[in-house]
């Protein structure tokens, strides 16, 4: 009864966040290593396979490629072999026939799977580290591929019939692949159709472990893709988006694939606060204090996004954000603390007459002022006489009448300063 580990998107080296946290970046190993540790180690699996992006580049500093040694040691000191594809981060540039899976495939840490320069599957050669497939002692079959991009449907026909071509396969047959189904996730450009995949499925093809999508989806119990590792994104957290890896059982060729997800990961928090046109910044600070203190127990060493949202009757920069946000930081004791303000102004009311009329220049210029006094919260419930306050400066300004100092003193008794 083979069991094996699938495993893709491990990104070791994804530095989006080093602004914000440098060490960002090691939890992608921390993660990586947690789970081959729980799942690959202790679970005594015959084999691991990684279905792409081992890496987050193709030029790696060598911190990173220490960081993919030091775990793919543990596997080979267990005797546990590591099959793996390229991916669309870390395959081979254009015009350059190596990359650093391939380092790691002719050390000995794992199996680079991959038709040759003929785009035919050969079985796997230990001599030349070389080979399209490979027969495991378990008995299961493990083919391998490339990153495709926009070529994937032509590559899949192609390798469908390389595939039937190859002799009878041990028991069941895996192959490698990375590249994402359509209907999965949104705003996805090039995604593959069902039916593009189908003629893997025709030519034997038992278990498609797939790569390159985010988070977790399997389709008709032979099409299987885990998920990234580690979060790429504040919007790959578990509740949004479910992924980490798939322990697999065969089981007189039944399949059972149990997503994974009990290793360490960082904590991702999101939180939305509803603001409305009667909100200040003042107590939008209020009550984001009273956000963290709900949420104190989770925030520590959690990266933590709260969104402002709706309208409000101040500006964006009333509010401080940057400054705001490096406070909030400090007093929850987040990893890394993002505050969105997604929130727009209020909108102003166009005047219009009840009877189609065309009004007068100074009723709309009233109008203008009563608006722009009305889409700030502390001015709201004074807007129209204080419209009208500053309509009688306007003439006096005009006419001359008044001093411009007379006309600042007089603003400055009508309007009242904001909280």
């Amino acid at each position: 009864m083979p069991r094996f580990l699938h495993v893709a998107d491990v990104h070791l080296g994804f530095n989006k966040y080093r602004q914000e946290n440098p060490a960002r970046t090691l939890d992608f190993f921390t993660a990586f290593d947690s789970s081959i540790e729980r799942y690959a180690l202790q679970e005594s699996v015959d084999f691991v396979v990684i279905a792409g992006d081992l890496f987050e580049e193709r030029l790696i500093t060598p911190g990173i490629l220490n960081q993919a040694e030091c775990v793919l040691e543990k596997l080979k000191d267990a005797d546990i072999p590591v099959l793996a594809i390229e991916g669309n981060h870390d395959n081979c540039p254009y015009g350059v026939k190596t990359n650093w899976l391939r380092y790691l495939c002719e050390r000995g840490y794992l199996y680079l799977l991959e038709p040759d320069d003929t785009g035919s599957l050969q079985p796997w050669d230990a001599e030349l580290a070389r080979g399209g497939y490979i027969d495991l002692p378990c008995g299961v079959r493990v083919i391998g591929s490339q990153w495709y991009g926009a070529s994937a449907p032509q590559a899949i026909k192609h390798l469908a019939s390389q595939i039937q071509a190859l002799p009878p396969a041990p028991g069941t047959t895996i192959m490698l692949f990375h590249h994402g189904l359509e209907g999965q996730i949104a705003r996805y450009q090039g995604a593959l159709r069902y039916n593009d995949l189908l003629p893997l499925r025709q030519v034997g093809v038992d278990y498609l472990a797939l790569g390159h999508i985010h988070r977790f989806y399997t389709v008709e119990n032979w099409i299987f893709n885990p998920g990234s590792v580690e979060a790429n994104s504040i919007a790959e957290n578990q509740e949004q988006t479910p992924r980490g890896v798939l322990l697999v059982t065969i089981d007189n060729g039944q399949i059972t694939a149990d997503l994974k997800r009990d290793y360490w990961q960082r904590s991702i928090h999101r939180y939305r606060l509803k603001l409305t046109p009667n909100d200040t910044a003042a107590n939008v600070k209020v009550k984001l204090q009273t956000l963290l203190e709900q949420h104190q127990s989770v925030l520590p060493e959690a990266i933590v996004e709260v969104r402002l949202e709706g309208n409000v009757g101040f500006e964006r920069s009333e509010l401080g954000v940057r400054s705001l946000q490096q406070q909030l930081q400090d007093q929850s004791g987040a990893f890394i603390f993002r505050l969105v303000f997604a929130a727009a102004p209020v909108n102003y009311q166009s005047y219009q007459g009840e009877l189609g009329e065309v009004p007068q220049r100074a009723t709309i210029e009233q109008q203008v002022f009563a608006d722009l006094l009305a889409s700030v919260a502390e001015y709201r419930e004074q807007a129209e006489p204080l419209a009208q306050e500053l309509m009688h400066l306007k003439a006096q300004l005009l006419d001359g009448s008044s001093s411009i100092d007379d006309l600042y003193d007089r603003l400055g008794s009508v309007i009242p300063p904001k909280a």
